[in-house]
């Protein structure tokens, strides 16, 4: 009994000398489905080698070891914001807006740009080249892209023999930040024309088109000229349709059969053949010409003004119509590039804003006859110092001279 092995409840299989070593001739139950003692170290070793250590928590400055890391006041407890997906969303949405601001304009500038018309390359300047934008921009008589009602409303036929200019004036964008000027060359002006004498700088078209009146308008003016921009009846009639009509307030009625024009005194809004007839018309006016030129220039401003409105340009139903109107309304040389385009735009913004400075050029005479007949006559003095501030880039200048004449005239009249 005493060399029996004691079976019972305390004892168990693991703690059997015999069967975990393994006595001689002995074998346990399970012995030979146990791995050995060096097969254990071995999987613990690679366990311990393939097992990545355990992960401690960032210690915070100033927390002791063992310490749990401090919550900051007012953080509610709980796993930490999504601030990368919150910000997802917010990026989205800037991004959108850049597109946006971008290219949107880009698309209607290009709209505008690929609708222009072509006529030709300027011919090689003799004038030194001028510091800033200038640009000549022309209304003909031409009555192509009327519309019939149109024609009937200005009582005018479907053409007429050759083109002359019924508008000449200098659009001068400064380099050093200074006002915009918009200089009105009244089309009797009487200047001398290469190859064809002394006449009335608007026969200069006649005579030769864009590229022989600008040729005479950097001779009598010094002024380099560095883009053309040409716009007929139609196109012009048609830009102010475009834009719904601008606003016009004549101080009297106006009757004009010459013109198609009939209409009352006020302020009053004026489709694009009424606003065409009342840019032309020059009978009724005392300042013949020179009065005429003023009406012009405010209706540019006027259609400027319209189209550059929220009410027009945040619509695409009517920015994209309007660029393609504007851009087909316009004839331009074949230097004018997109550049150009958006200087001569920002000038005419410029005009619509007040930001700029609207004047004719100093006139001595208005009633001189000669073969041509009644013709005007520049002041020279005062013409020469307009344009040699132009040159110069000094619109400043030219606004303090503006501000002058028109102190003058303000004092002549109430005298």
């Amino acid at each position: 009994m005493a060399d029996e092995p004691r079976w019972g409840p305390s004892t168990t299989y693991r703690s059997s000398p015999s069967l975990r070593r393994g006595a001689p001739g002995q074998r346990g139950p399970s012995e030979s489905a146990r791995p050995s003692r060096t097969q254990q170290q071995r999987g613990q070793r690679a366990y311990r080698e393939e097992a990545p250590p355990p992960r401690r928590p960032a210690q915070r400055p100033g927390q002791r070891t063992g310490q749990p890391p401090r919550r900051p006041a007012g953080r509610p407890a709980g796993p930490p914001p999504r601030t990368a997906r919150r910000r997802r969303p917010v990026r989205t949405v800037v991004v959108l807006l850049l597109i946006a601001l971008v290219g949107y304009p880009l698309a209607l500038g290009a709209v505008a740009y690929t609708s222009v018309q072509r006529i030709g390359e300027l011919p090689a300047s003799s004038v030194a080249a001028t510091p800033g934008q200038t640009i000549l921009l022309v209304g003909s008589d031409s009555r192509e892209g009327l519309t019939r009602d149109q024609m009937v409303e200005l009582s005018t036929g479907t053409d007429v023999e050759g083109k002359r200019t019924d508008t000449i004036m200098l659009l001068h964008r400064p380099s050093g930040g200074g006002p915009t000027v918009l200089l009105s060359l009244p089309r009797d002006s009487y200047v001398a024309i290469p190859g064809h004498g002394e006449n009335k700088i608007n026969a200069a078209y006649a005579f030769g088109g864009p590229q022989l009146l600008v040729e005479t308008v950097e001779g009598a003016t010094g002024i380099h000229v560095d883009g053309y921009v040409e716009t007929g009846l139609g196109g012009f009639a048609n830009l102010v349709d475009a834009v719904g009509g601008v606003e016009m307030c004549p101080e009297k009625a106006i009757k004009d059969p010459k013109a198609g024009l009939d209409i009352q005194a006020g302020c009053q809004t004026m489709g694009g053949a009424t606003a065409l007839g009342y840019a032309r018309t020059r009978d009724f006016d005392l300042n013949g010409d020179l009065g005429r030129a003023q009406r012009q220039r405010a209706i540019i401003g006027a259609v400027a003004k319209e189209a550059a409105s929220p009410a027009v340009l945040l619509n695409p139903f009517r920015a994209f119509p309007l660029a393609s109107a504007g851009g087909s309304a316009l004839s331009v040389d074949d230097g004018f590039g997109p550049a150009d385009l958006f200087g001569f735009v920002q000038g005419v913004r410029a005009v619509a804003g007040g930001g700029a400075v609207s004047l004719n050029v100093p006139i001595a005479s208005t009633t001189r006859r000669t073969k041509a007949g009644l013709v005007v006559d520049w002041d020279e003095t005062k013409a020469q110092a307009v344009f040699q501030a132009i040159k110069d880039d000094d619109t400043s200048a030219v606004a303090a001279y503006a501000a002058a004449e028109a102190t003058g005239s303000a004092s002549s009249a109430t005298s």
